[in-house]
């Protein structure tokens, strides 16, 4: 990182440094630590400060990992089944999504303006204008926070 100024450092995080903040997180150690990580990008942002690196934190949304689709048993093909018992999985995003983000992020010469800030996946889509793998642009954290913790019913229009 400091050999060849540049660099770009991404620390992968579960929910934004304002979401993180204002919620706890299922449990003492699972906040814990996504406190914690957070906490890291903020540190190397300020060691690297001036050092030609870019660090983030970046969070995908709710994620259609292979974890999750076996937790709904359900698989990338069908994974919209998993609608009828959780409404809300409507807004999750596959793991390419945040790939791109990071591409994105990567491909930007103009990426040190991220530098030291908490991104979400949804938000740079809206800023660089890639898509998941079905077209969409979920914003999640957006959806969390204004449907889901919210009591609203599950519609992920204007969130997809």
């Amino acid at each position: 990182m400091l050999r060849q100024p540049g660099g770009l450092l991404v620390e992968i995080n579960d929910g934004t440094r304002d979401y993180n903040a204002e919620h706890y997180r299922v449990s003492f150690f699972y906040d814990l630590c996504k406190g914690a990580i957070d906490r890291v990008a903020f540190a190397l942002a300020h060691e690297l400060e001036g050092r030609g690196a870019t660090v983030v934190s970046l969070t995908p949304g709710w994620l259609r990992s292979e974890a999750m689709l076996d937790a709904y048993q359900v698989s990338e093909a069908n994974w919209r089944n998993a609608i009828e018992r959780q409404p809300h999985f409507a807004i999750t995003e596959t793991p390419h999504f945040v790939g791109r983000a990071v591409a994105a992020l990567a491909q930007d010469p103009q990426r040190a303006r991220w530098h030291g800030q908490s991104l979400s996946s949804g938000g740079l889509a809206k800023v660089y204008g890639f898509t998941d793998l079905d077209g969409s642009q979920p914003d999640a954290w957006r959806y969390v926070v204004e449907v889901q913790d919210a009591g609203k019913p599950a519609d992920v229009t204007g969130y997809r």
